[in-house]
């Protein structure tokens, strides 16, 4: 029997904590809140913590939270379906120009991203988007009508505008390159402004559940949906939808990118057909250890046995593509990327642009004041993240971005 790689956090009154972070920093106020959620009365068995962990807005990045009849909307989060999608090319590194700047350009002007308040946001589509986000928005727009007819605070959202692009933060689109040399794209965004909009109304209405049945809870991020009631099934369904959503915004960037990286190289070239397109802030029906729960992986990939998935570093550091290995103690989970070791802010207050400059040599990418809170020093050590996971998943290609292309 091989040796046990994780440690239990046992905490009173609460589930136990299965945590794989040995060798990574983990943060008092991420055990703090993690502690919180464990003592939520519908918890399942107990809680898995990936390496990746560190404090979050609603609930801890890095956590798998498995609950029985009951769903938390603020540890699914407000970016619903956020994920990563890759795709393999035909292409080799000797196929690209010596200038990487041109492909960049490339996939800024057909993929919009960032944001800047006013009438002309250039994260969304200016005017009619392109037939591929009215291909995919087929595919949304019914059961989107449903959500709406039920809430229609959700009506006047960025949904359909907003398909197809990136986002800010740290959302990105790279071009990598393997051990082999063979070139990648990957991204990493999700359910955009209706994604937002769909989280932030579901946990207030969460808390206002909570008071109406005068429910004391440990944490008001810890508002929940009994199964049952009429807001649980809603909630189910937008989220499910807002999942969906995602998974076809990163498949419609991802065509735009492979469009615009074709119209700048010379020689011709295919995606394999098999790209992975895996969500990380999400909630899924699954069953573990017996029973048909609902499991919420906050900042955390699925990892099924011969399952592929994505673990990205930052914008300086190594990427891997995993297969899992069907792990049942971490409900099937894997790390979403390398976690944060610091707040934005805290970044901004530490690193200069000197620094990030360094930091990103020979990436193309931005390299400006307004991306130091994305720089590689602000995260954890990736190769330190993926050895204390070594039991979740195996590596089956490391990558190295060599192009980045930021919100």
């Amino acid at each position: 029997m091989s040796e046990r790689n994780y440690d239990v956090m046992q905490v009173a009154d609460g589930r136990p904590i299965k945590m794989w972070t040995r060798g990574v920093p983990v943060e008092d106020q991420a055990r703090e809140q993690l502690a919180r959620t464990s003592t939520m009365p519908f918890i399942f068995r107990h809680m898995a913590v990936m390496p990746d962990v560190h404090l979050g807005k609603g609930s801890t990045v890095g956590s798998v939270v498995p609950t029985l009849k009951a769903v938390i909307p603020a540890a699914v989060g407000v970016d619903i379906g956020c994920g990563m999608m890759a795709a393999k090319t035909t292409l080799a590194a000797l196929d690209l120009p010596d200038s990487l700047a041109g492909i960049r350009s490339a996939i800024e002007r057909a993929v919009p991203h960032g944001r800047k308040p006013g009438k002309r946001d250039p994260g969304a589509w200016g005017g009619t988007p392109p037939p591929a986000v009215d291909a995919a928005w087929g595919e949304l727009a019914v059961p989107f009508a449903a959500l709406v007819a039920k809430h229609p605070v959700l009506t006047r959202t960025n949904n359909r505008v907003h398909l197809g692009t990136l986002g800010t933060g740290n959302h990105f689109i790279e071009v990598c390159l393997d051990e082999a040399d063979a070139v990648w794209f990957m991204l990493h965004s999700g359910s955009r402004g209706v994604g937002n909009a769909i989280g932030t109304y579901f946990i207030e209405l969460a808390r206002e559940d909570m008071r109406t049945w005068m429910v004391n809870l440990p944490d008001q991020d810890l508002a929940y949906f009994p199964e049952g009631t009429e807001h649980f099934s809603d909630y189910v369904e937008a989220v499910e939808w807002a999942q969906h959503y995602a998974r076809l915004n990163r498949e419609v960037m991802m065509q735009n990118v492979i469009g615009a990286v074709r119209g700048v190289i010379a020689k011709r070239f295919e995606t394999h057909v098999e790209a992975i397109n895996c969500h990380h802030n999400y909630v899924s029906r699954e069953r573990h250890f017996g029973e048909d729960i609902l499991v919420t992986r906050k900042g955390a990939v699925s990892a099924r046995a011969g399952e592929l998935g994505i673990i990205p570093g930052s914008m300086g550091a190594r990427s891997f593509i995993v297969r899992g290995l069907g792990n049942e103690d971490s409900f099937h989970s894997c790390s979403h990327g390398a976690g944060r070791t610091m707040s934005r802010t805290e970044a901004r207050r530490r690193f200069t642009l000197s620094d990030h400059v360094a930091a990103t040599a020979g990436v193309e990418c931005r390299k400006d004041d307004a991306v130091i809170d994305e720089t590689p020093a602000a995260y954890k050590d990736i190769d330190a993240v993926m050895q204390a996971q070594r039991d979740l998943v195996e590596i089956v290609h490391t990558l190295k971005q060599i192009v980045c292309v930021k919100g």
